[in-house]
């Protein structure tokens, strides 16, 4: 009996044909496939770093439609403080950073495309990772991770565009420390990687309340634990504005406090309603105590009746 011909790809084809949901739902993987399959997912989400990234590094010098360039945006904060009482401008009328190396515009160029490109394919480079991880998961539980992750992407942009907006204040109090002793003239280097530490720490701050959110999900963090230990968290938030906000200045320190405070608060307050509705249904299943869950006796449900057996009465 002639064998068939084997042809490139068809091995290919068939892993892809046994590690679908329909063939293996379970999800499950030797080694050495798990190996590939990270292998894949990392080259697809550097792929899409690189995209982004050359998408960002063009952005830098030109507007996209309406949208101004990176560049200007950037330098908005910079531009907006008053010359030549403050500012200093090498070139009369015009507003520039100053290059203090050589091929230092090139390098800044790039690293701003880098941070850029990574925003704005968050979506997709976060798909991939949770990608990797979901097929050891359940349906609902990937059903979760693609909430997560698009939620992920806007807090982060939230906290970004709130970022920009504190910049221009704080850096206005920043240089005002000099009084007319100093004229403020930036190198680009420190300036643009001033605002792009803000724009992360703000970014990333942004994700408290979803991480307390998945925490309380999978019971490590209950809500009678946030209740009590609240007080304590938000003065741990407010050092942490302090120190992580560079240049320690006021402003940018008690927005974000501010901003982290609320949105722990969100956070706390929806642990509390998923816990209340989990402990109802645990308690009414006789599986837990009320004061576990922080019901009050309000909220507990009384048991079902037993039903007695057709045929019998009381004297019986």
């Amino acid at each position: 009996m002639a064998r068939k011909p084997h042809r490139r790809g068809d091995g290919r084809s068939e892993k892809k044909h046994l590690h679908s949901r329909r063939h293996n739902p379970d999800g499950t993987m030797s080694l050495r496939d798990h190996l590939y399959e990270l292998r894949h997912r990392i080259g697809l989400a550097l792929l899409a770093l690189l995209v982004g990234c050359i998408a960002g590094f063009l952005w830098f010098q030109w507007r996209i439609g309406p949208v101004a360039s990176l560049g200007d945006l950037l330098t908005g904060p910079y531009c907006a403080l008053p010359a030549p009482e403050v500012r200093f401008e090498p070139t009369p009328g015009q507003c520039q950073l100053l290059q203090t190396k050589p091929f230092e515009a090139f390098l800044i160029q790039f690293k701003v495309g880098l941070a850029a490109g990574a925003v704005l394919t968050s979506p997709f480079w976060l798909y991939q990772i949770w990608a990797f991880i979901t097929p050891g998961l359940y349906d609902n539980e990937r059903k979760f991770t693609r909430i997560f992750v698009l939620l992920a992407s806007f807090l982060f942009t939230c906290g970004a565009v709130l970022a920009y907006f504190v910049v221009p204040k704080g850096l206005q109090v920043l240089v005002s420390f000099g009084g007319d002793t100093f004229a403020t003239a930036l190198a680009a280097n420190d300036y643009i990687s001033f605002v792009l530490v803000m724009l992360l720490i703000f970014g990333v701050s942004f994700e408290l309340p979803l991480l307390v959110t998945m925490l309380n999900r999978i019971g490590v963090l209950p809500y009678r634990n946030l209740r009590k230990w609240r007080r304590g968290i938000i003065f741990g938030l407010f050092v942490f504005a302090a120190i992580a906000t560079p240049g320690t200045d006021p402003i940018g320190m008690l927005v974000l406090s501010a901003a982290m405070t609320v949105l722990l608060e969100l956070a706390v307050q929806i642990a509390r309603v998923h816990d209340r509705k989990k402990g109802r249904q645990a308690v009414a299943e006789g599986w837990g105590d009320p004061e576990d869950y922080g019901l009050e006796p309000d909220d507990v449900p009384e048991p079902p009746k037993k039903s007695e057996p057709a045929g019998f009465d009381d004297v019986t």
